[in-house]
């Protein structure tokens, strides 16, 4: 019996030995494939600290765990332990070797230098989006398309004429709610977004598709963030039959309007253009137009970005001011002083008042900054390029983690706390704040974004709160920061003067 107790304690220390021999050279292949094999052992030296993980999975189940735990910064912290406070890391991520940039100079050098890097969005990602889409075009292209669409969506005559729309969908929102009950905020504050931009991209023509967009739009967000498993049951393979179905909707409208245009039916020169008008007519310099794809890859792009991020930072500012009451104090006088100040007769907010805004724009920039709704952008090395004394070699990508600058403590004094106030007297320096990103490719729809937050905020502050049923609710990382019951409470009215 003793013999044969040996021989099992035998058999379990050699098992426990070639498991961690496996492991051991797992934890290499990467590594060795790579760092030795593709760059060698003199370019290998130059690159940050870090580890690229397993064989195909890399470093995805750490970031998958840390941003399913209540710690979503342990996963770039444990870096930071292990190698050191150095700001960029090796990993491999999201199928590809990758660097990790968690400081502002670093940021600011790979979101800013177009000579050195292009966009590196997973390909998943550019599949559902679209391959002409921002995500997916080259530098001189992106240059081309964001010259012909801003104007449209960021302009000053185009947020003019928005604003009465968003206005009148705000107050009726707002007061539908009150009298509902208990509602998900998020859910409701999505749906207000959307119909908002469906609105400016497809004009009255919206109420007939808007339901079937909002539908797919819901899954198509969901696989933008999911590993690219194109299998039934999985996230990806439904979001890629959801891309299926808004482009043929897309397509059946840019069809309609090319055949009534063709026929002179709709008046397109008696009423006021929407996106897709003026997708469909604009010409560059060389009167090169647009082709089909380009429209709808356009329009995919902004509908979903549009909506997401305007809906989300929406929820938090209301959830932030409500649960600071001197914020929430400050904010509202400010509103109620600007609504005195309109001058007799005129009905609703201009631009005029939106730029008296100063503390609700405070308000608006700590929720941004305190969110960080955007976790990262991705770009590619275009070349080998040497950022803060290490190498990012060509055809790596570059993760930019937002969270890295709007979390620092030598930039934002005790981050983890909301405080309008800290913008009093703060101007960030390039690379220090980042919520719509920066360089070139800075998001096309930020103004469009801050002025529909800040109008909601301005109906909800002078005559709503917010009671929340489940206060103390886990909070949920991924895809985007959010309460697990997505905010459920109840719209109460407090005044009647909105």
């Amino acid at each position: 019996m003793e013999l044969d107790l040996k021989l099992g304690w035998g058999v379990f220390l050699v098992g426990v030995l070639g498991l961690s021999i496996i492991w051991w050279v797992l934890r290499r292949v990467n590594c060795w494939y790579y760092e030795i094999v593709k760059l060698g052992h003199e370019k290998r030296l130059r690159l940050p600290p870090g580890d690229l993980g397993l064989p195909f999975i890399g470093n995805m189940w750490p970031f998958l765990r840390a941003f399913k735990s209540s710690n979503p910064d342990s996963f770039t912290s444990s870096f930071a332990s292990r190698y050191g406070a150095t700001g960029m890391y090796k990993v491999f991520m999201f199928g590809s070797p990758s660097i990790i940039v968690t400081t502002p100079e670093a940021s600011r050098r790979v979101l800013t230098d177009d000579e050195a890097f292009k966009p590196g969005w997973p390909a998943s990602t550019t599949e559902l989006i679209g391959r002409k889409s921002f995500v997916g075009i080259s530098f001189e292209e992106h240059k081309r398309l964001r010259k012909l669409t801003m104007a449209p969506v960021n302009g000053y005559d185009a947020l003019s004429f928005y604003i009465g729309y968003i206005e009148e969908n705000v107050k009726i929102a707002l007061e539908k709610w009150a009298s509902m009950g208990e509602i998900e905020l998020l859910t409701q504050l999505r749906k207000l977004t959307f119909t908002i931009i469906v609105y400016i991209f497809l004009g009255a023509e919206s109420k007939q598709v808007r339901e079937a967009l909002e539908r797919e739009y819901t899954t198509l967000n969901y696989g933008v963030r999911a590993m690219a498993v194109n299998l039934p049951g999985f996230v990806y393979y439904d979001a890629l039959k959801a891309r299926k179905r808004l482009v043929a909707i897309f397509q059946s409208v840019v069809d309609e309007r090319r055949e009534k245009k063709r026929n002179n039916l709709n008046g397109l020169n008696e009423k006021k253009k929407d996106m897709m008008d003026r997708l469909m007519e604009v010409k560059d310099e060389n009167g090169k137009m647009l082709d089909d794809e380009e429209i709808i890859d356009i329009m995919v792009m902004y509908l979903n970005a549009g909506h997401e991020s305007s809906g989300h930072i929406t929820m938090w500012a209301t959830l932030l001011l409500q649960s600071h009451p001197e914020a929430f104090k400050k904010a509202k006088a400010e509103q109620e002083e600007i609504v005195r100040n309109m001058p007799p007769g005129q009905k609703g907010l201009t631009l005029k008042e939106y730029r008296q805004m100063e503390y609700l724009s405070k308000v608006v920039d700590e929720t941004l900054r305190y969110v960080t709704f955007s976790l990262m952008v991705f770009r590619e090395a275009k070349k080998d390029v040497n950022v803060c004394g290490y190498l990012i070699p060509e055809g790596w990508k570059v993760l930019v983690w937002f969270r890295g600058p709007h979390y620092d403590e030598e930039i934002y004094e005790d981050p983890f706390a909301f405080n309008p106030s800290r913008w009093d007297n703060l101007i960030p320096k390039a690379g220090e704040f980042l919520p719509f990103g920066a360089g070139s490719r800075l998001c096309p729809g930020n103004d469009l974004a801050k002025l529909e937050i800040s109008i909601f905020l301005h109906y909800f502050l002078l005559g709503y709160e917010l009671e929340r049923k489940n206060p103390d609710c886990t909070l949920m990382y991924l895809p985007h920061t959010r309460p697990k019951d997505n905010c459920l409470g109840r719209i109460r009215k407090t005044s009647s003067t909105v």
